[in-house]
């Protein structure tokens, strides 16, 4: 059986736009995604609300992904896979990031993966970096109004050209969500049921190809 990490933020973690509460199983797509693959893989859930890359949130110095993806892994090894959806709460307004900035911090955090892998257990796992879906316009609107504005919604739609740039430079697989899936009407920043869906759906079909 081959593991599989899904390392990401609240999209990863299934927040409801709804209410904020989480999502059930039957709709997250890490848990939609072991449906897909099926029993000879293993889906671990690694998602967490308000992570970044490598910025510090000024509330929770705990959501910094940069310091925990070593200790995820090890925890989780021998780990196959690793699929890395961040970058969303990087383009908050108070971190004042720019798209390369973000990528920078991913390019870290594949570098971390990759040599604490190597070191723990003999070999780096197949790596997917996926660009996560754009904010909308409905994010100016939402209960997140506070904490993006329209540079973030900029920002959003110009990160895939920077990421793919890391994946061709650690030769991962790469993948574009926001081609396949939008955020939802009510927040403009996280996936409702269809956008689970659709999200398990092309990863299916990319894993077995990395």
């Amino acid at each position: 059986m081959k593991s599989v990490v899904c390392f990401g933020d609240s999209n990863t973690y299934g927040h409801n736009p709804v209410n904020g509460e989480r999502l059930p199983e039957s709709v997250r797509w890490p848990c939609l995604l072991q449906e897909l693959l099926g029993g000879d893989y293993k889906i671990i859930e690694e998602g967490l609300n308000g992570r970044t890359t490598v910025f510090d949130d000024p509330n929770d110095d705990w959501k910094n992904g940069i310091d925990y993806i070593k200790g995820i892994l090890c925890t989780h090894r021998p780990v196959d896979y690793l699929i890395i959806m961040l970058g969303t709460n990087d383009m908050k307004t108070i971190y004042n990031a720019k798209p390369e900035d973000i990528a920078a911090g991913l390019n870290e955090i594949v570098q971390r993966a990759e040599k604490v892998m190597d070191l723990k257990q003999g070999y780096i796992p197949k790596i997917l970096i996926v660009s996560p879906p754009e904010i909308s316009e409905d994010i100016l609107t939402g209960p997140f109004a506070g904490s993006f504005d329209r540079v973030s919604i900029d920002k959003s739609r110009r990160l895939s050209e920077f990421y793919k740039k890391v994946a061709d430079k650690h030769g991962c697989g790469f993948l574009d969500a926001k081609l396949y899936i939008k955020p939802s009407k009510e927040d403009g920043l996280h996936l409702d049921p269809a956008g689970h869906k659709g999200l398990a759906e092309i990863i299916a079909k990319t894993v077995p190809t990395l």
